[in-house]
């Protein structure tokens, strides 16, 4: 799927990294969403671009960089941040609680991470997220994330 038309234009449901920086507070180094391709009622698909010049490959681990696992389920709280944020404008996400992730494999510089979280439930105040990262087709890690919603 690609994210963005030949005139310049992102497809519905899609958001720039622009965008991306008006709902979410996070900036660089930390903003770990580069777009989302979809985001939908209680689902968004989000993406990051690794690249060797990552912060984080320089210490993790020098001479054989690996993004580290705490990042991907910090880049699937970024995108559910998008999604919740989307749904209720004005709020801020902080996460509270992380469940039941899972590392399958590594991911390392030149992977595109695609980012998969559906709201499982979610109120004005609380929401329960469940996420997956893919490179390609097959899933490198899994988690349940949990927010607090806050004015």
């Amino acid at each position: 799927m690609t994210s963005e038309r030949q005139d310049g234009i992102l497809p519905k449901g899609a958001m720039s990294s622009e965008d991306i920086q008006r709902i979410l507070p996070h900036r660089y180094p930390f903003l770990l969403v580069d777009r989302v391709l979809e985001v939908g009622e209680n689902r968004v698909v989000a993406v990051k671009n690794l690249t060797i010049t990552e912060h984080f490959f320089q210490g993790h681990f020098p001479g054989r960089p690996v993004m580290p696992g705490v990042l991907m389920v910090e880049a699937l709280a970024q995108a559910g941040g998008v999604l919740m944020l989307s749904r209720y404008p004005g709020k801020i996400a902080y996460l509270v609680a992380i469940d039941n992730a899972r590392f399958r494999k590594t991911a390392v510089p030149g992977d595109q991470l695609r980012l998969e979280v559906q709201a499982v439930k979610s109120k004005s105040k609380v929401a329960v997220l469940h996420g997956a990262v893919f490179v390609g087709n097959e899933e490198i890690c899994n988690a349940e994330i949990m927010f607090t919603l806050v004015d």
